[in-house]
């Protein structure tokens, strides 16, 4: 039966190839192109390679193997979000766009081969341990991430909730590993923290965009504005390390300090790959002053929101360079259990600016990385290695492009796997917690660290300069 397989495969691509070649008349089809030709010739190179192989290889080979791994080469290395996926990587995507999972809160991505932290997710055990953005990741519970694929190492970080992983680092600065002995958790429901810096100014930082993150800041905002007799003056909105999330998300928050104009493009080769995000005049529409925090681990929708107040003048950027994550995957099932993650468009900001590997570059750059501590080495700016961790230094990354109009759509997605009965009882302990910190803004802040952080601090002073200047005659 195998071997009748793969005759027939040896057979059934250059026929179907030559039909499609073959320059039929009488207008119903176009004439074939030098497109066509060539990729007729390279098929039949690889139909050519595949049989030398079978005939030819030392050991005998699994023929479904070789036209997966070759499948899986070409998808690869298309872009970095780009992936032909097996079954099980494939059932690892679908838990994650239905519910919770158990993990430990690490956004990782390939820079050069090497498993790097993109940066740790806010409340979970890895920025508990202290995982920053930039470490290599280069063993998981002992074996060596260097031969495993994206999707595998990420498997392995995930698992029953409660159980230990251990990850091991390399960090710049430190001569030899470092070993994290995680216990893992859920992701925190909640996505927003806030609370009053001064009389008049507030502090918001969002550390993802998940489901509900445009109604936490809602919230988080009506706190703030009834905090104090004083009315709001200036807002302060951080989205350092903010790895992303759900792109409708990011267009509602935009919404909400914004009252008209475009938020978002989404634009890629087709009609119907194209898509713009519109803000829409409300009631309460928030007025005061902004000024928005980024880092090289903002990416995704947090550069979305960054990009469309940047582009509106609606808010002051400060920090430093962005990821440059502004692409759109599209997942597709395919038969037997796989499945085909692909990029299909690039995000543009108001202005039409590309933010695939550019990233949004602030008004005013400060060099300092939040997750540092104050005496980590008295290091004041980002080390070369965490400077250079963006989109553009990824393998087969996507170039920007102009866009004159901006358009496009995507798919967002939640999640749930088989320790369902543990997560829904942490959610529910999670949501309790929530509920009793949310009536104090400031519950989930550390006011003392806030003071001591270069760049809040400047850009409080900002906005209380503004202030003083829009008073004087």
């Amino acid at each position: 039966m195998e071997k009748e397989a793969q005759q027939l495969f040896k057979h059934w691509i250059p026929v179907i190839l030559a039909i499609l070649a073959i320059i039929v008349t009488e207008g119903l089809y176009k004439p074939a192109t030098a497109g066509d030709e060539n990729t007729y010739e390279s098929l039949k190179l690889f139909s050519d390679v595949l049989q030398e192989i079978e005939d030819n290889y030392v050991d005998k080979v699994d023929t479904k193997v070789l036209i997966q791994n070759a499948i899986k080469g070409m998808v690869s290395n298309l872009d970095p979000h780009s992936s032909f996926m097996p079954p099980e990587a494939f059932g690892e995507l679908q838990d994650d766009t239905r519910g919770e999972f158990g993990g430990v809160g690490i956004v990782v991505a390939l820079k050069k081969g090497m498993l790097t932290v993109i940066s740790p997710i806010e409340g979970t055990p890895a920025y508990r341990a202290g995982i920053k953005a930039g470490d290599i990741i280069i063993k998981i519970d002992g074996e060596s991430t260097s031969d495993l694929e994206l999707w595998q190492s990420v498997k392995k970080m995930r698992g029953e909730i409660g159980e230990a992983v251990l990850i091991t680092i390399l960090r710049e600065g430190i001569a030899e590993p470092v070993d994290y002995n995680l216990i893992r958790d859920i992701i925190p429901m909640t996505s927003v923290r806030s609370a009053t810096l001064a009389p008049g100014y507030g502090y918001l930082w969002v550390t993802n965009f998940r489901d509900r993150t445009a109604d936490e800041i809602k919230e988080a905002l009506s706190r703030l504005e009834s905090s104090s007799n004083i009315p709001l003056k200036g807002l302060i909105l951080d989205l350092r390390n903010n790895p992303g999330g759900l792109l409708g998300q990011a267009a509602e928050v935009s919404d909400i300090f914004l009252d008209q104009g475009t938020i978002v493009s989404i634009k890629g080769r087709f009609e119907q790959q194209t898509e713009i995000f519109k803000a829409h005049s409300t009631p309460d529409d928030r007025k005061y002053p902004l000024a928005v925090l980024i880092n090289s681990g903002s990416a995704s929708a947090s550069e979305i929101v960054a990009g469309a107040l940047q582009d509106h003048k609606r808010a002051l950027i400060l920090g430093t360079t962005s990821f440059g994550k502004g692409s759109v995957q599209s997942v597709k099932p395919l038969r037997d259990g796989f499945g085909l993650k692909y990029t299909i468009a690039r995000y543009y900001t108001p202005n039409g600016r590309s933010i695939q590997a550019e990233g949004i570059k602030p008004d005013i750059e400060i060099a300092y990385n939040f997750n540092e501590e104050e005496d980590d080495d008295n290091e004041k700016e980002p080390s070369p290695m965490k400077k250079m961790l963006r989109e553009k230094d990824l393998k087969n990354h996507l170039e920007p492009t102009k866009s004159d109009t901006g358009n496009e759509k995507t798919n967002d997605p939640a999640k749930e796997n088989k320790t369902q009965k543990k997560i829904k009882n942490k959610k529910q302990d999670i949501q309790k917690k929530d509920e009793v910190e949310s009536k104090t803004s400031e519950s989930l802040v550390d006011i003392e660290k806030l003071k001591k952080d270069p760049q809040v601090q400047r850009a409080l002073d900002i906005l209380v300069g503004y202030d003083v200047f829009s008073g004087l005659n």
